[in-house]
């Protein structure tokens, strides 16, 4: 896996993602735990993690295969420490499971071949995005391939 990949997501047929900013008290983890380094232990030759009191973290797109499927896993993230402190910068969509596991599939499973339009009518077809919840009364199903593609493309 290539770093920065996610950013072909800005000129593909899926809405730019936003950004979100943390600043503040160490709060935002990288990806699973707050910032930290390993450092050797005095004793033997292993290793241990210390807290990260200086310097940059960068996150790349978080991602795995299961059953054959892509799933989502963190956000792209970059982040500074400084002593207790930490600015971060994120990538921000409104359906981050659907946006990111939709767009995997667009760009590792289908034809580069093949037009914009055809790579998405694929997806639409073999990586359907659309999820139904139920009420006490009825049932609303969104097809979100609606919501994270630009308009040209829905």
């Amino acid at each position: 896996m290539k770093r920065f990949t996610f950013l072909k997501v800005l000129f593909s047929p899926f809405k730019p993602f936003g950004l979100g900013w943390y600043c503040g008290k160490i709060a935002v983890g990288t990806p699973y735990f707050l910032p930290r380094r390993w450092v050797k232990n005095k004793h033997d030759k292993g290793m241990h993690a210390v807290r990260r009191k200086f310097g940059f973290d960068i996150v790349d797109l978080g991602w795995k295969t299961k059953y054959d499927d892509f799933r989502f896993e963190w956000s792209p993230l970059i982040s500074f420490v400084f002593f207790k402190w930490q600015i971060a910068v994120f990538t921000k969509t409104p359906w981050d499971d659907q946006y990111w596991e939709s767009w995997l599939h667009y760009e590792y499973r289908t034809d580069k071949k093949a037009s914009r339009k055809e790579r998405v009518a694929d997806c639409r077809k073999n990586a359907p995005c659309t999820w139904s919840r139920y009420g006490k009364e009825d049932k609303v199903t969104t097809d979100y391939y609606d919501l994270i593609l630009k308009k040209r493309y829905r």
